[in-house]
């Protein structure tokens, strides 16, 4: 058992830097701020998100990409989570509250089935949700599914403004989204 802590460890440290890599590569991460598990890079920071585009849970296909020009927040959630249950109000408060302003909600729903997952969304939240039953979504900006739930906030130009790793509330999500959503747009487009 002794030789395993050090693994351990080293996992924990892996995890915790991860959230980094979604903000900036390279050299850059040591320039986003670390506040308390929330990671948000300045926009000459930030690095253009993977494609982010599937099946919605339902029916139909959704991309990212449909959604330039606008801030995208994605929600990493499952039915079987709890934090998430506990998280869904604030979320569609948020959205509800910044919609107008060009901002959009996309949940992703991971490790779970189609039916739990329709059962869970019911009476919940608003904004649509891609089925991401692998977790191939969350792998792709560094999420591990095991550490959900997770938001992340695309500003305008497809690029990672913002990684949260834990359940989020109306009072600390909200500020955040309506700062990126007031943004000046970046004249020469993403990096």
């Amino acid at each position: 058992m002794r030789s395993r802590r050090p693994l351990a460890v080293l996992l924990a440290a892996v995890t915790a830097g991860a959230a980094l890599v979604g903000c900036s590569s390279g050299t850059d991460e040591s320039r986003c701020a670390n506040n308390g598990g929330i990671v948000e890079c300045a926009p000459d920071q930030r690095s253009a998100a993977p494609k982010i585009a599937g099946d919605l849970l339902t029916g139909g296909g959704y991309d990212t990409s449909q959604a330039r020009g606008q801030v995208v927040v994605l929600n990493f959630w499952g039915s079987w989570c709890a934090p998430c249950r506990a998280e869904a109000d604030d979320l569609e408060a948020t959205y509800q509250a910044t919609k107008a302003s060009g901002v959009t909600f996309l949940g992703i729903n991971v490790q779970d089935s189609r039916d739990k997952a329709i059962a869970f969304e019911e009476g919940r939240v608003t904004y649509p949700s891609l089925f991401d039953p692998a977790s191939r979504l969350a792998l792709a900006l560094d999420i591990p599914p095991n550490t959900i739930p997770a938001t992340v906030v695309l500003d305008r130009q497809g690029r990672i403004a913002t990684v949260i790793r834990a359940a989020v509330t109306t009072d600390g999500l909200r500020p955040i989204v309506e700062r990126i959503a007031a943004e000046e747009p970046a004249s020469t487009g993403s990096r």
